[in-house]
């Protein structure tokens, strides 16, 4: 199997120079260090890891997971959720650079057949503050909403995810977690305010924000924040405008948390209520119909009046009971609502233009961990376990009447339940686990007689290990299955033209299922050479074995129009393979950070008879190697630097046919940034950030995105917290 492309020199090359720049700093930068006093940064893999069981650091974590918080976030000047996944190993944003456009991809699993097809969300679990989030129309991203909304999010790669988040995680799980008051209320303090106004000059993008985080009573904090951000017509490096790019988004959080119960570590009750409601909305007259991306998408689709709005409802408890082992217990209720409203389609797609769409979906998940401790001697577990109620109800409703066949109403039940034990033997750690869903699919009623109501059950059971070879180095493994059943676009989708079905449901569907192994090892290092600093390495291999994978029929995408034909298909065999290395480097003075991912994958039997076995799949990322080279200054008051990304030559990529603009090729993109935080003075509490994104104004097309690349731009923060 050929792991590495044309340029797999430069990508090596790289990984070198950052081993060598890492260990040099060690010695350059030690002294210095010790200098300015105590050190106190957390390198990338010392960050806390909440999503995969008990509360574990990334580095120590059996699965190969990346956290990125909330200094990634300002640091990026994060204007779309594109922004945040741009450092993270394994992940790719496909579809377009707008608000309504994007989607994700993970190890080559995201889209259904290519990028300009949607619903991700069914083969990547997605969720915010617990809360499912599921989108899928066609031409339209995934998931709408801000990066300002959130202080973190969680990306955990391949399928293990699925024991704790739901089956049929095939690609993995991207967790987002939304700001709390705690974030911005300082110790001895009764509130803050904080104002911040971003700019950006391609489109001349701004961002208003304003967050007020107030504590009513020492046990009860809200916070309310609410954001505006629009831009005008944006600038390709090719000099073109990329079509349909002006937008107007509003955005707000209001929460509120209510601790009672015993004392904790934080001085506050042990327990916690909390309540969240979250708001996205767009709305725009004359925006192109396709927003994931087209060479010329005002031509090819037409125009269209749409609004999009987005809402998540949360209600959580906490109660950890440090006084009971047996009782570390969550439980969360969560309803989330998608809604797109269109008319005045100016080119008439049938019934799929003036229509209006969504998504609701409601959620109860209760989980508990107990902890059965051997008081040092033989065998330690913690183990969790629980049980998921999820009704999801999809809408498509023609303003002239009638029904659309390509986008089935209908309803989705499903109930998992799940159990994972952590077992502790001295220096060895097991984490096996099983969850069972229980998935009912109704279509409408509206249908042809010949659907009828779908249940299945998706089981995925994993086991994973963790060893300490030393204080320093860790190897770890997992094999991990999991299922996943036919959504209801996938299985009832079918469409007639002039009284002639042209595509009928693909009733006969089968389950997905995927067997991923993985192996791979971390070491955290620390005061290297003597200096003050912390290396953190972690590296994984993977092979995901998937049999019966969905995608759209290649015949009826080569004939589509033969009649008679399902619109989807279960893919015979295939395998995706590859490795990712994540790096990080922190001392007082310098830092760096290192990503690299290769992905391969290729069909084992033959899917149709343009694609035999032996065929590339379809949806794989370009190679990339992401290095940040950074310093600090004013005992970490400033930092500067630079972020490189190579991107390898691809092995596939969305046609200019499908819409790609130009080929895709390899490319290299440069990226400096600075910020200053002022901790005293009369500038205590600012923030200044800057940063010259794609400096050289490099022109390329990344393989998974129809459009080519945004041209060099200006970014500018400025932020003031008032504290009282």
């Amino acid at each position: 199997m050929r792991i590495f492309v044309r340029n797999r020199r430069a990508l090596l090359g790289g990984v070198a120079l950052v081993a060598l720049g890492v260990a040099g700093a060690g010695a350059a930068f030690g002294q210095a260090a010790e200098a300015q006093g105590s050190f106190n940064f957390v390198t990338l893999l010392e960050r806390l890891v909440i999503g995969a069981g008990t509360k574990k650091v990334a580095v120590d974590t059996p699965q190969a997971v990346t956290v990125v918080d909330q200094t990634d976030i300002d640091a990026k000047q994060a204007e779309t959720t594109a922004d945040m996944f741009k450092s993270v190993p394994g992940i790719s944003v496909i579809g377009a650079d707008r608000p309504l456009g994007e989607g994700f991809n993970i190890r080559g699993i995201g889209s259904l057949d290519s990028p300009t097809s949607s619903g991700d969300g069914s083969k990547i679990i997605i969720s915010v503050d617990g809360a499912p989030k599921f989108y899928e129309q066609y031409r339209m991203g995934s998931f709408f909403s801000d990066p300002e909304l959130y202080k973190s999010v969680e990306v955990l790669r391949g399928p293990a995810s699925s024991t704790l988040y739901g089956s049929g995680a095939l690609g993995g799980v991207i967790n987002f977690t939304t700001k709390d008051a705690s974030d911005f209320i300082k110790d001895g303090q009764t509130g803050a305010v904080r104002l911040k106004e971003q700019w950006s000059s391609n489109g001349n993008q701004s961002l208003t924000s304003a967050i007020w985080a107030h504590k009513l009573t020492p046990d009860i904090e809200l916070l309310a924040m609410g954001n505006y951000r629009r831009s005008d017509l944006q600038q390709l490096a090719n000099g073109n405008d990329r079509t349909g790019s002006e937008f107007e988004t509003w955005s707000g959080l209001v929460k509120g948390t209510y601790s009672f119960g015993k004392l904790g570590d934080d001085g506050k009750g042990e327990e916690k209520l909390r309540l969240s409601y979250q708001h996205w909305d767009s709305d725009a007259n004359d925006q192109p119909y396709a927003q994931n991306g087209y060479s010329d998408v005002s031509s090819a689709f037409g125009t269209i009046d749409r609004h999009v709005t987005d809402d998540t409802m949360v209600l959580s408890y906490e109660n950890p009971d440090s006084d009971n082992p047996f009782v570390d217990f969550k439980g969360t209720l969560s309803y989330s609502n998608t809604l797109v409203e269109q008319s005045d389609a100016s080119v008439q797609l049938g019934t799929i233009g003036n229509a209006n769409y969504g998504y609701e979906t409601f959620q109860a998940n209760v989980e508990n961990t107990s902890e059965f401790l051997s008081g040092g001697e033989g065998i330690d577990h913690y183990l969790t376990y629980g049980a998921a109620l999820a009704y999801q109800n999809r809408t498509a409703e023609p303003l002239s009447g009638g029904i659309i066949t390509t986008h089935p109403e209908g309803q989705q039940t499903k109930l998992g339940l799940f159990a994972q034990d952590e077992i502790v033997i001295d220096d060895l750690t097991l984490i096996p686990g099983l969850r069972a869903d229980f998935v009912h699919l109704d279509p409408s009623d509206a249908l042809t007689a010949s659907v009828e109501t779908k249940d299945d059950v998706a089981l995925s059971p994993k086991i994973a290990a963790l060893y300490k070879l030393s204080d320093e180095v860790n190897l770890f493994g997992s094999i991990a299955h999991t299922e996943r059943v036919p959504s209801l676009d996938e299985m009832f989708q079918y469409s007639v033209s002039n009284n002639v079905v042209t595509r009928l449901p693909s009733l006969d569907l089968k389950k997905e299922r995927s067997d991923n192994f993985e192996v791979g090892a971390s070491t955290q290092l620390t005061d290297i050479l003597g200096g003050e600093n912390a290396l953190s390495l972690k590296g994984t291999l993977f092979y995901n074995d998937v049999k019966d994978g969905i995608r759209v029929n290649p015949n009826y995408v080569s004939a589509s129009l033969t009649p008679g034909l399902p619109y989807f298909v279960n893919v015979a065999h295939m395998a995706l393979y590859g490795f990712e290395l994540e790096g990080s480097y922190e001392s007082e003075s310098l830092f760096g950070r290192a990503a690299l991912t290769i992905t391969r994958g290729e069909y084992l039997e033959d899917v149709s008879a343009s694609i035999l076995a032996g065929s590339v799949v379809d949806t794989l990322a370009q190679d990339k190697l992401v290095l940040t080279l950074g310093g600090r200054a004013l005992e970490g008051q400033v930092e500067y630097g630079s972020t490189v990304t190579f991107a390898a030559e691809p092995l596939t990529e969305v046609s200019t046919a499908s819409g790609g603009d130009g080929d895709a090729e390899a490319w290299t993109k440069v990226d400096v940034f600075a910020s200053y935080k002022p901790e005293e003075g009369p500038l205590e509490g600012a923030s200044i950030t800057a940063s010259i994104e794609n400096l050289f104004n490099a022109d390329y097309r990344e393989n998974l995105s129809v459009e080519r690349s945004s041209g060099r731009t200006f970014k500018l923060t400025l932020s003031k917290q008032f504290d009282y």
